[in-house]
Parts: structure tokens; C-alpha cells; sequence
């Protein structure tokens, strides 16, 4: 990928390098992530993310390399305006909800009625007001992983850095976080990494997602792009309705215009990229050997088919 020329994003990392040892775990890394925008930073295990999210907070200083945060190099003052919510959660287990929102929004010099202000939104928003005053360890998972959120949130940063932020959570938590997380990026234009492992998630969440592989950039595009343009393509299945032997005569005279096809169960099985755009001149291919096509259905190509086709189909420890 090509370094970063001209810096335009809240946050520009450019050519960063981290090596531990004799392994090189980011390696020329560049990135410019935007104003108001959620970018999914995807990648197998081993790959680079958390060492990358790490240096992007502050919490690592990278071998080589610079970040620009805000228009202003990455150093403590800058970084206390971005928020980390762990993959593991980090909560203090023998205050309350209230308690430890409160004690973050004090690290943060808020004033006390700003602190207690935020901390009944939070609580509200993630609905922990009725466990308020509950101790942190008598939660169950879901609301200390919704509490760990919060604290990450507590202090309004310009810039939320989520480490597989629903691990751990049901279907209906998974979408209040996915709502509320969008409408916090909302009209203030605030920005949001996400790392997952979850591509749904990262489908439903993200305006642009960045692969990472051995500490490398593969690609950054929006979901959609990556989707119409990487991977084997789409899956079609068209009923035929026909005796094998003018099912395998249409096979072969879609062969031209599509990457794979096969013939199962008196069904054509298609796959290739940007299907829907093919659709007219697959039908009409069949049509002119005499073949009334039934039955049609589509299976979109996904972002795992694009994680899959970029990053192998090998096992990571």
C-alpha cells in the first residue's frame, strides 16, 4: 500500500514499525482515518491489530514511524481525548456502576456535576440505572461488558478505540451498543475504530474497513467496495428444469462470462464477481439454447469471502 502523502483524517499514522525481539509485529504501517467515520480494523490472530490499536492510544511508541492525532503529534495530552474500551473488561469490582463512572469522569478533571450528569446518561443509555448502585462484581457479563463501554465513553473523547466491544454480548445488547455507538458518532463528527472478529459486525458497523496481515496493510475501502471487487464473487443458483444434457450445454455457454459454474441437482451453480450486473446476459445466455430459467437465488459475496481470499484459509494461533 502507498504511504499516506497528505494527512486529512483525524488520525494519520504513518510507516509505523514495531518490532519485539526479532519479530516484526507492525510493520511500514500507514492510515488515515477520518473525521466521523467508523473504521473496522480487521485481521487473523498474530496479525498486528492490538499492537497497532496500542500505538494509535498512546500506550506503545512505535520504532519508526509518527502519528498525527487532531492535528497535533500523539503525545499524554492529546491522547486523554481518546477513549479504550479492552477486549478484557477493566472495571473496578467493589465500587458501583455510579461509583466507578464517576471516579473516571474525576480522572478526566470533569467537574462533579458534569461526572454525575454523565454518569446517568451512561447508565441510562446502557440500561444499567436500575444496578446502579450495584458493586461492579455482582453484574453479570454483559452488563460489565456494557459498564466497560461506558467508562470509555465517560469522559466524551473525540476518538473511541473498541477492542471486540460485543464479545460476550446477546442479540439484543449487540444491537443497543451497535445503535448507541452510531448515534454517538452522529452530527459531532466523532470517530470510532472498531476491531472484531465478528464480519457481520463489522458489515453492519463500519464505513471503511482496514485488513491487516503480518503487520501489513492489505486493503482499506468501504464494506460494499471490497465486497463488489475481492473474493471468488457471488453465488447464484438458477433452476433449470431440463435433462442433463442441455443443463451442461447452458454450463458451457456461461463459461465465457463467469469464474466458476457447475450443474447440481438440475440446478446451474454460478460464482462470480458483481453477479447482479451479469444477471441479464446469464439469463439471455440460457434463453437462446432454448432453457426457460426457474427458480433464482442469490447469495451475495460477504466480507469473510473477502477476509478469506486476502488472508488464506490457515489456522492462526
Amino acid at each position: 500500500m502507498a504511504d499516506i502523502k497528505s494527512p486529512s483524517g483525524i488520525l494519520t499514522a504513518e510507516g509505523l514499525v514495531k518490532r519485539f525481539g526479532e519479530v516484526t509485529a507492525v510493520n511500514e504501517l500507514s492510515l488515515d482515518i477520518r473525521k466521523g467515520e467508523i473504521l473496522a480494523l480487521l485481521g487473523p490472530n498474530g496479525a498486528g491489530k492490538t499492537v497497532t490499536i496500542s500505538m494509535l492510544c498512546g500506550l506503545l511508541k512505535p520504532d519508526k514511524g509518527h502519528i498525527i492525532f487532531n492535528g497535533k503529534a500523539l503525545d499524554q495530552k492529546t491522547r486523554r481525548i481518546i477513549g479504550l474500551c479492552p477486549q478484557s473488561i477493566v472495571i473496578w469490582p467493589k465500587q458501583t456502576c455510579r461509583e466507578q463512572l464517576i471516579f473516571m469522569g474525576e480522572m478526566h478533571n470533569m467537574s462533579d456535576k458534569e461526572c454525575r450528569q454523565r454518569a446517568e446518561d451512561l447508565m441510562e443509555a446502557f440500561h444499567l440505572t436500575e444496578k446502579s448502585h450495584k458493586l461492579a462484581a455482582t453484574l453479570s457479563g454483559g452488563m460489565q461488558r456494557r459498564l466497560n463501554l461506558a467508562l470509555a465513553l465517560m469522559h466524551n473523547p473525540k476518538l473511541l478505540v473498541l477492542d471486540e466491544p460485543e464479545a460476550g454480548l446477546d442479540p439484543q445488547s449487540r444491537v443497543l451498543v451497535r445503535e448507541y455507538v452510531r448515534q454517538w458518532v452522529g452530527p459531532a463528527e466523532r470517530t470510532v475504530i472498531l476491531t472484531t472478529h465478528n464480519m457481520d459486525e463489522a458489515d453492519r458497523m463500519a464505513d471503511r474497513v482496514a485488513i491487516i496481515d503480518h503487520g501489513s496493510l492489505l486493503v482499506l475501502d468501504t464494506p460494499d467496495i471490497l465486497k463488489r471487487n475481492i473474493g471468488e464473487g457471488d453465488v447464484l443458483e438458477m433452476e433449470l428444469n431440463v435433462n442433463s444434457e442441455l443443463a451442461q450445454k447452458a454450463c458451457q455457454a456461461l463459461k465465457s462470462i463467469v469464474n466458476t459454474i457447475s450443474v447440481q441437482n438440475n440446478s446451474l451453480i454460478i460464482r462470480a464477481r458483481r453477479t447482479i450486473e451479469l444477471l441479464p446476459a446469464i439469463i439471455q445466455k440460457v434463453k437462446e439454447i432454448g432453457i426457460t430459467p426457474g427458480d433464482i437465488n442469490l447469495r451475495g459475496n460477504t466480507l469473510e469471502d473477502v477476509f478469506i481470499a486476502l488472508t488464506g484459509r490457515r489456522l492462526r494461533e
